[in-house]
């Protein structure tokens, strides 16, 4: 048991201690250190993250050092996992969306719409409209659950950028693929025949940012569609009905339930739902982090046409008065 504590102590010494006093023990073992005090019959030594005790019948022979060998950090030779890293591509596929792997660099609100304003999309039913957007290129979208709530005819208008102008484009072929009602989410998919491969956004980190950070808004308040409002992260958990949303002073209006709220790099960090009917500046997003989830566990959420309850079902509540007639 203590040779294996002694080889423990070797392999991290190697990594985090600065070379002073070396211990050589039986069987060719040793430990690297700062003797800290000697006694008859065992030292103790300094190995950086705690303090050993090493009996004396286990030391062959202590070697001291006036000062650490600058040749002996084996801490200098990670640097090739570094270097690797550095070279990762920054964005990561996840599977069904794409996140990054690391902070992006910030850029002007009109560069970011011109190159991400394709993947924002209008949700049109027979009882109004909302906002949404693209989230990989096959057509799967987000939106709000009350966006398409009881309805089964939707449509989407996308703006396709063509010779420099944008190409309005509806798809009617729409299919509700998943819904969460207690976090106002819906995933729709575009199944028109001869669809093109989309442009989509990509997923970034709400935990990440700081309150006072700028942030904006890209949808369609009123049926003004591609309207774009900026503003601040004003903050990240406002308690409301049950749940935490981010709040800003983006202009939210209805006709923006279901679009993305971006951060300065062209990453989804929200998705818009609600505001304060009497007041300005007060818009509300969905954190992105419920959004993620939301995807991840896109099966327990699966939507069913023969099943528009689903994936809520709610068992009959028992009958008191059955109950009663079971007793008596």
């Amino acid at each position: 048991m203590l040779k294996k504590c002694f080889i423990s102590a070797i392999l991290v010494c190697g990594l985090q201690t600065v070379v002073a006093d070396t211990i050589e023990l039986k069987d060719k073992a040793a430990i690297v250190g700062k003797v800290l005090a000697e006694k008859r019959d065992q030292i103790a030594v300094d190995v950086g993250y705690t303090v050993l005790v090493i009996p004396r019948n286990q030391i062959v022979k202590i070697s001291k050092t006036e000062a650490p060998e600058a040749t002996a950090k084996p801490v200098a030779t990670p640097k090739p996992p570094v270097e690797a890293e550095v070279k990762t591509s920054s964005d990561a596929k996840a599977g069904f969306y794409t996140a990054p792997n690391k902070a992006s660099a910030s850029r002007t609100v009109r560069d970011l719409v011109a190159l991400i304003g394709e993947a924002v999309v209008q949700v049109r039913t027979p009882s109004g409209l909302g906002s949404g957007f693209i989230i990989n290129e096959d057509g799967f979208l987000m939106t709000n659950f009350h966006v398409i709530e009881g309805e089964t005819q939707i449509s989407v208008e996308v703006y396709l950028l063509k010779n420099g102008e944008l190409d309005r484009k509806t798809y009617k072929q729409v299919r509700i693929m998943a819904i969460n009602k207690f976090e106002d989410l819906a995933l729709l998919k575009i199944e028109d025949k001869e669809v093109p491969k989309f442009k989509y956004v990509l997923m970034g980190n709400a935990d990440a940012l700081a309150v006072g950070e700028r942030v904006f808004a890209i949808g369609s308040p009123l049926g003004l569609e591609r309207t774009v409002t900026e503003g601040i992260l004003s903050t990240k958990t406002r308690p409301l009905a049950g749940n935490l949303y981010l709040q800003t002073t983006a202009q939210i209006n209805p006709g923006n339930s279901g679009g993305p709220l971006f951060n300065m790099s062209g990453e989804v960090i929200g998705v818009t739902n609600m505001k304060i009917t009497f007041g300005e500046g007060l818009g509300f997003a969905i954190p992105v982090e419920a959004v993620k989830f939301f995807l991840d566990h896109r099966d327990a959420f699966a939507y069913s046409n023969d099943n528009p309850s689903n994936p809520y079902r709610y068992l009959e509540p028992p009958s008191r008065t059955h109950q009663a007639a079971v007793e008596d």
